[in-house]
């Protein structure tokens, strides 16, 4: 079972007239709403976070590309000049 904390915030008017008419049209509570959301953007950050990290790690391993360490080509090769 989760548990629960209340918080509280401090928002513009405006914005939570707007926010109650979607939680009415979506038929939810703005707490519902906004949980949703935080939930939706802590997996985004998460999913992110760990993506990242394999990345860094795929990187610090390095990539067998096959030439040994050895250049088998020089500059010139690779651009041709008129």
């Amino acid at each position: 079972m989760r548990k629960y904390q209340n918080i509280t915030l401090s928002l513009p008017k405006e914005l939570i007239q707007k926010v109650k008419h979607i939680a009415v049209e979506r038929n939810t509570s703005i707490s519902a709403l906004l949980t949703s959301l935080l939930e939706e953007l802590v997996n985004r950050e998460e999913s992110y976070q760990k993506v990242y990290l394999q990345h860094l790690k795929l990187l610090e391993e390095g990539f067998d590309l096959g030439t040994g360490g050895a250049i088998s080509w020089r500059r010139e090769d690779l651009y041709e000049r008129e």
